[in-house]
């Protein structure tokens, strides 16, 4: 296989610009590609944004910022995006139709050698993979949110991901300045969103049963177990509506009752509070993300 010089991260949204960026950062030739102009023009604007912040605050100076923007471009054509690419990233919706769809059509238009990673929070690359023809080169690469902040990826193979392709994806971790595990047996949630997912499963059933509520329930968890942030305040910085298609997909795979979508989570979601990124969620926020 040959060496991995031009990425392609497929997807504008929260998640992929900001992986994008650390691809270019990392010195990869890099393409964020979406097929909405608007979420393209947002996604260099807010990166713009972070990489002044990073600046001012020395975490980089102002000829790697210039550097890594020289190496980064944003297209809409996917056909363009790809067509060079060694290393494509997928960063779309939590849905297993969706990225089925996407990576049937990266399959047909990167090269035979690129590799096809997805950066699902839950979905395992076998039931990816077999929209393609080449499932050795298929593999999970799940970044947290935010990527340019939190330091953790993980690899997951599946039986057909060959060890090439895993070691070529921790190779890339690397070069990005992210620390990688892998995983060498795929399960759905992987493991950071399976242990998750149990805590605010418990969380939501203690609030939907009025054992108290969701404020009290994250001040319990940051003061008493020392989070962070609780876990509803988790729910609303990485996207209800992610959580719920998550809880979705897990749903359809299992048909167990635990892994439904709560009622709760259901009602927030139709009817639009998504959390900081709607404004409202859990919490309300000001413009800044603050909560009011």
């Amino acid at each position: 296989m040959s060496t991995i010089e031009r990425i392609c991260v497929v997807g504008a949204g929260q998640m992929g610009h900001q992986i994008g960026m650390l691809c270019a950062l990392g010195g990869y030739e890099t393409i964020i590609q979406d097929v909405n102009e608007s979420a393209l023009e947002k996604a260099e604007a807010s990166l713009q944004t972070i990489m002044n912040k990073w600046v001012l605050k020395n975490k980089l100076s102002e000829d790697e910022k210039a550097a890594a923007f020289s190496r980064l471009s944003f297209q809409t054509s996917l056909e363009k995006a790809v067509k060079q690419a060694d290393f494509v990233i997928e960063a779309v919706v939590e849905k297993l139709d969706v990225k089925r769809e996407v990576f049937q059509k990266l399959d047909e238009l990167a090269p035979s050698h690129a590799i096809l990673a997805s950066n699902s929070s839950t979905i395992v690359n076998s039931l990816i993979a077999e929209a393609t023809t080449r499932p050795d080169k298929v593999v999970n690469m799940h970044f947290f949110f935010p990527p340019l902040v939190m330091d953790c990826v993980e690899v997951v193979k599946s039986e057909q991901t060959s060890d090439e392709t895993a070691a070529k994806t921790m190779e890339v971790s690397k070069n990005i300045n992210r620390t990688a595990v892998l995983l060498q047996k795929e399960i759905s949630g992987f493991i950071a969103n399976r242990i998750l997912g149990a805590l605010q499963r418990e969380a939501v059933y203690l609030y939907e049963n009025g054992y108290a509520s969701f404020e009290d329930i994250d001040t319990i968890c940051r003061k008493a177990l020392n989070h962070p942030i609780g876990p509803f305040e988790l729910m609303d910085l990485s996207g209800i509506d992610v959580g719920y298609f998550v809880m979705q997909q897990r749903y359809a795979e299992t048909n167990d009752p635990l892994d439904k979508p709560a009622v709760c989570i259901e009602e927030k979601v139709k009817a639009g509070e998504l959390g900081r990124k709607t404004g409202k969620g859990w919490y309300e926020y000001k413009k800044e993300g603050v909560k009011n």
